[in-house]
């Protein structure tokens, strides 16, 4: 039961994604998928025992003690989203390109007096760059046939008992973005106005039901870092971060009648805008100890990100009808302020370095994805937030990536490992990356190129209730990331 419970809660969350401010957005903003330089990629992003790359800045800011001069890199890269959906029988597939920057930054690095020795502080490194977070750029394609049900169920089972003139006049502006657009395009129509009884025109012989969903945007973080290295034993580091979030998302629901039968109806059209922005704060604190030379182990610990963020929304409807009618209703255009709490995380990292031969580095993520939160000053997201502490539970990330050396060449590989954040075997949602490079090094300057291949699957519910629900959409989403790094040491 409970089980089931959870899954109308995310089939609720994924079809009003119009609205914002659900489990689904909470999720969204609470992972973290990032983007760095080219070796920081091609090895897996396993890191945090390393160093001197100015990925760890969003990592492991201890990592920056190792650093011992001064450097300069920006790394550009090229993201494909592509996605494959099935649906009840139906397959559909398309893809979305962008071009980012996935890292930019500057160290700059400061040897003390009397670091000649081997105990004592012996260098001190300040450090201001942006890494990025998550890619959202993404089209999924969704097409299937449905006999048993539609959306406008769920629009009637919503209205049954609501009085027919609070629907027409968006009473409160409680109905704007379902009910009173679906009234205004006779989608809803009052079969008995004394008890408030409704019902819908589209046939019960079933419709094709279509769905495209184009993302885009990203989140990027700004970070202002600070390091330092003790005796070349200890590692310590601490940065001021501010991430800033940019989502985008149009999608069009079409449902077309394929049953042919005495019913007037032939088609709607649902078209949905969603705008979220978003700007917040962390601190990041972290540490390698370097007990012998070839062993280096790493923690760190991120701070809760305290975001302020904004929604945009509006919708637009249209329907089509056999007798040659067609209507259309717009939305009000909705918009609202919040705040968002992501949980806190602890990564620990461990590395063994063959002397300048190569290297194989490990690391461990942990992040309670059930402790994200929304609050607001006029209004106390208990629904919302309830949704998220059944939904979602803990997150353990594992990364790997190995590097070997022969003269100026190095040659990289890496996996990455996100469990799902889903709880009781809801969804799916873990992801898998693998990823390749090879960079060359000079004394005054360096070049690294890095591909990453990352694949995952979940389901997604075009709509439901307790009493409606739908087969849900196989999605398998693909990335491919391909990235140039260049950089100057000195």
């Amino acid at each position: 039961m409970k089980r089931s419970l959870i899954i109308i809660i995310l089939a609720l969350a994924v079809s009003s994604l119009v609205n914002g401010q659900n489990a689904v957005d909470a999720l969204r903003y609470s992972q973290q998928f990032m983007g760095g330089t080219a070796r920081y990629m091609a090895m897996g992003g396993a890191f945090g025992a390393l160093g001197a790359d100015l990925s760890v800045l969003s990592t492991n800011p201890g990592a920056l003690g190792v650093y011992k001069s001064s450097d300069f890199s920006f790394t550009p890269s090229v993201h494909v989203g592509a996605s494959n959906s099935l649906y009840n029988g139906y397959s559909g597939s398309d893809s979305r390109t962008n071009f980012a920057v996935a890292n930019a930054g500057y160290v700059v690095t400061k040897k003390l007096r009397g670091s000649s020795t081997n105990s004592g502080f012996k260098y001190f490194q300040f450090a201001t760059g942006i890494n990025r977070l998550n890619d959202f750029n993404r089209r999924i394609a969704i097409q299937g046939e449905n006999t048993q049900n539609s959306l406008l169920d769920t629009y009637v089972e919503q209205a049954n008992g609501i009085f027919y003139k609070d629907i027409e006049d968006n009473y409160r502006g409680l109905y704007g973005f379902d009910l009173y657009p679906a009234w205004w395009t006779y989608l809803l129509d009052a079969a008995d106005t004394i008890n408030n009884i409704y019902f819908s025109p589209v046939p019960h012989g079933g419709t094709l039901q279509r769905k495209m969903i184009e993302q885009w945007g990203s989140m990027n973080e700004w970070n202002f870092s600070f390091g330092t290295n003790y005796g070349e034993f200890l590692y310590l580091g601490m940065s001021f971060s501010i991430p800033w979030i940019r989502y985008y998302e149009q999608s069009t629901y079409s449902e077309i009648d394929i049953a042919d039968t005495i019913y007037d109806f032939n088609q709607f059209n649902i078209y949905e805008r969603l705008e979220t922005r978003g700007t917040g704060f962390t601190f990041k604190f972290g540490m390698i100890l370097r007990p012998v030379d070839f062993i280096r182990i790493g923690a760190s610990l991120h701070t809760p990100t305290w975001y302020s963020m904004r929604d945009y929304w509006d919708s637009y409807t249209e329907s089509y009808f056999d007798n040659g009618d067609n209507y259309y209703q717009a939305s009000p255009y909705g918009s609202y302020s919040y705040k968002l709490t992501t949980p806190l995380r602890f990564q620990g990292s461990l590395a063994f370095l063959f002397e300048n031969y190569g290297l194989i580095s490990g690391e461990y993520e942990f992040i309670d994805y059930s402790a994200a939160n929304f609050s607001s000053y006029d209004y106390g997201f208990y629904n919302e937030n309830n949704d998220i502490s059944q939904s979602y539970g803990k997150g353990h990330n594992f990364k790997i990536g190995t590097e070997w050396r022969t003269g100026g060449f190095s040659f990289r590989a890496g996996y990455a490992y996100y469990n799902s954040p889903y709880v009781n075997g809801i969804n799916d949602g873990s992801r898998s990356s693998y990823s390749g490079g090879f960079g060359y090094k000079e004394k005054l300057y360096y070049i690294d190129v890095a591909y990453v291949y990352t694949k995952s699957a979940e389901d997604y519910y075009l709509y439901g209730t307790e009493n409606i629900s739908v087969n849900p959409v196989n999605n398998e989403l693909i990335d491919h990331r391909f990235v140039l790094t260049l950089g100057t040491r000195f």
